[in-house]
């Protein structure tokens, strides 16, 4: 039995609450996962799993037992990332997420000067606006939005901010005037965009003098997707409002026009990953192209794969 090779496997079974999430995170066959996991329970001569058909539970042995293999493997990472041979190119599996608009607009255009310049990552890229429980779905990062702190589990590094932007179509506007000011709004309506996690639209924030402040709209349509809330925006079926990045060429070609432009609220941007002593080489490289992407033009980007975390 391959002990380095068991403690790795038991500890992604335990982080995915789940045989087929680790087998499938690991590159292994189930069967392999579940072989594995039995040799380990009958080397150590004890529990680590409780298995029913409908829950995967740890015992308190373990519980231990997780705890150490953790720290031993998370030790074994970091002296093998000492040496410049080893941490100089990230290589092997890397799944990240991020959300739908941000990866068409923003990440993938840019992403060939990324994969060339790391050839040897084999880059997953999940693209979804729900929000996923990083450590069980088998995230090596992800980028999130909203104001997110570090917790017990998690690290948040900050990427960039963006403004969220009022717009309407004019169509809209010849129909209903223009809102100006946060009191303009209560005649009018607005597109909703459904929150996953809470089965709610979301309210609409915004910085006022006198502190952050929450509004419900009145809404006659509310969507899930990206693509059909702009696209709804457009048809003049409310307002609606998004990041600036996605705005900029609605606006340029005049699809969609500014609305109360001297109220303004930030959508902070961060890339979040599991807390751990030693921090993987591909979410380094991630980290620093992904911030300087969203920053600078792709050439500046580019330069700044060899940068510091």
């Amino acid at each position: 039995m391959d002990k380095l090779e068991s403690m790795q496997v038991y500890v992604c079974v335990v982080d995915t609450h789940s045989f087929a999430r680790a087998a499938e995170v690991l590159g292994l066959p189930r069967s392999t996962v579940s072989r594995v996991i039995k040799a380990l329970e009958a080397y150590l001569g004890i529990q680590l799993l409780q298995r029913t058909t409908r829950k995967l539970s740890v015992t308190a042995d373990g519980r231990r037992y997780y705890d150490e293999c953790k720290n031993l493997l998370a030790n074994i990472a970091a002296m093998e990332s000492s040496f410049p041979g080893r941490s100089a190119q990230p290589k092997g599996r890397f799944k990240v997420g991020m959300p739908q608009s941000l990866a068409r607009h923003c990440i993938l255009p840019r992403l060939p000067d990324f994969l060339r310049h790391y050839p040897d990552l084999e880059l997953i890229l999940c693209s979804s606006d729900n929000v996923e429980d990083i450590i069980q779905e088998g995230y090596d990062c992800a980028i999130r939005t909203g104001r997110i702190d570090d917790s017990t589990t998690l690290v948040a590094r900050p990427l960039a901010n963006f403004t969220w932007v009022i717009l309407a179509s004019p169509t809209y506007i010849a129909r209903h005037g223009k809102p100006e000011t946060v009191n303009d709004l209560e005649r009018h309506h607005a597109v909703g965009y459904l929150n996953h996690r809470t089965g709610r639209t979301i309210e609409w924030f915004f910085t006022l003098d006198d502190g952050d402040c929450a509004i419900r709209m009145k809404e006659t349509l509310a969507v899930d997707d990206t693509d059909a809330y702009i696209q709804a925006g457009v048809e003049g079926l409310g307002l609606i409002r998004v990041a600036s990045y996605l705005a900029a060429p609605y606006l340029k070609s005049g699809a969609l026009v500014p609305c109360m432009g001297n109220l303004s609220f930030d959508l902070p941007l961060s890339l979040v990953y599991p807390q751990n002593r030693y921090l993987p080489p591909s979410v380094r490289a991630f980290y620093t192209w992904s911030r300087a992407v969203l920053h600078q033009p792709s050439e500046a980007a580019l330069g700044a794969l060899d940068g510091g975390f």
